[in-house]
């Protein structure tokens, strides 16, 4: 498919670069155009688009290059910090660069993607609770503290209370935007990790005579929204997006700056991330969803054409396992499935719809394995033309591998039929919660039909799961 010639910017290619530090900044700019931004003009900012996937790669650098000039941090010294992923990737990829160890205390609830990641590129990470506050011992920060004084060498960054933090934002972030724009924007829409992305880059634009409106994007669950509108802490409580939102001030973070705030629930912020890549083609982290959702919220309330600005903080490649799983949606309860009152209600991987990995009587034990492995389950529903016929679980396999009468390459050449159990605790979607709890007595799974057809299964962490949801 051809384009016309005046529809087609002519591509501006640099000369090839030392190393990837040399591209971190001067990301580009893309406007939104199919989703609905009332009467405004919306532009995001592709901070996805450095070289460690981020915003936070700005600044690492900064931070990283403020200790060194302040004798803070020394050749072979170690890096630590408190990050929820993406300042830690930033700082590896930087601190790993300048010849530093890098050690990393992260909050259970990121995501697997981003510690794995930050593995692969040789920092030590320590996991902690995410369910305990400031000050407590095992919070993120408390325990990166700690961390660092207890380590040779050691530097705590601490990007909360770090000026570097908000600087590279004035230097980098904030002239980018003024120049992409031609000065003509009426706001900006960010959100509070750490707070140097709103300080720095509102304190350029305030420098620079800009009468852009500040604008937070703050989860629900977050304090801060209530201290930009109320000027008191809002209610706090839980949510599962990543990297933005806060229970306490950052020192960085200059509240005076931020005109007002829209809190943002977790379904609105993942229902927009996922509308962004089906309309935009733009595939975005959590925290840039609930950026978006309040620029759209914003852009909508305005009876004028007005141009506001935010950003795509981060690659949604790092969130495959949560934001775009529909099951991983269901099991936190942030989806808008249908409920029918029954167990199906507690199944979020149905048959009908595909989501079960099966195997069947005939597929050979090697391959049932290699489908438990590579779906992270314990068992598998053997399926033969549509009918539930049997069930096979990790212990059926042991019990074939546990004989030295044929050869390991032949028991995983055995069929599935030969190992299955076809004994099954069948129960029907209509019977009451009760019913599953003497199959789980039984060390059982609970497996559901409805008739003959097969709904689905059931485990004991789905129930706990139905529970808490449902309180």
């Amino acid at each position: 498919m051809s384009f016309p010639a005046s529809t087609l910017a002519a591509p501006t290619l640099s000369a090839p670069v030392a190393t990837p530090l040399d591209l971190i900044g001067k990301t580009p700019m893309v406007e939104v155009k199919r989703m609905d931004t009332g009467p405004c003009r919306l532009l995001l900012k592709l901070e996805a688009q450095n070289p460690g996937g981020s915003i936070k790669d700005r600044i690492a650098v900064e931070m990283i290059e403020a200790a060194e000039r302040e004798g803070f941090l020394k050749p072979g010294g170690t890096i630590v910090e408190a990050t929820a992923g993406n300042t830690g990737l930033a700082l590896t990829l930087v601190g790993r660069a300048r010849g530093y160890k890098v050690l990393l205390v992260i909050p259970d609830k990121m995501s697997k993607e981003k510690i794995q990641h930050l593995r692969a590129m040789g920092a030590d990470v320590r996991l902690t609770r995410s369910d305990v506050p400031h000050g407590h011992p095992e919070y993120y920060t408390d325990m990166a503290e700690r961390l660092a004084q207890g380590s040779p060498g050691g530097y705590y960054v601490n990007q909360f209370a770090n000026d570097a933090n908000a600087e590279a934002h004035v230097k980098t972030t904030g002239p980018e935007i003024w120049e992409q724009t031609g000065g003509r924007l009426d706001a900006l829409v960010a959100g509070i990790g750490s707070g140097g992305t709103i300080t720095g880059t509102a304190r350029f634009l305030k420098s620079v005579g800009s009468n852009a409106e500040i604008i937070l994007a703050d989860p629900v669950g977050s304090t801060l929204a209530g201290i930009v509108n109320d000027g008191v802490p809002g209610p706090e409580g839980s949510y599962t997006v990543e990297g933005i939102g806060q229970n306490f001030v950052p020192d960085t973070a200059d509240m005076s700056l931020i005109d007002s705030a829209y809190s943002i629930p977790d379904t609105e912020a993942i229902a927009t991330a996922r509308e962004l890549l089906l309309k935009e083609g733009i595939l975005a982290g959590s925290s840039s969803g609930t950026l978006i959702a309040a620029a759209l919220r914003w852009c909508r309330e305005q009876t004028e054409p007005k141009t506001c600005v935010t950003f795509v903080c981060d690659t949604g490649a790092k969130y495959l396992s949560k934001v775009y799983n529909d099951a991983w949606l269901a099991d936190q309860g942030l989806s808008d499935r249908e409920l029918h009152g029954d167990l199906s209600d507690l199944i979020t991987r149905k048959y009908e719809k595909g989501d079960v990995v099966v195997a069947g009587p005939d597929d050979t034990l090697d391959t049932a394995f290699k489908r438990m492995r590579g779906a992270d389950v314990s068992q598998l529903p053997i399926i033969d033309e549509g009918r539930l016929v049997g069930i096979l679980d990790e212990s059926d396999i042991v019990h074939i591998m546990n004989t030295d009468e044929i050869t390991r390459r032949e028991r995983f050449a055995k069929p599935v039929a030969s190992a299955m159990t076809r004994d099954l605790d069948t129960v029907q979607v209509s019977e009451p919660l009760d019913a599953l709890i003497p199959l789980f007595d039984r060390d059982r799974v609970a497996i559901v039909q409805d008739g003959d057809r097969f709904v689905g299964l059931i485990t004991r962490t789905d129930l706990i799961n139905h529970l808490s949801l449902n309180r």
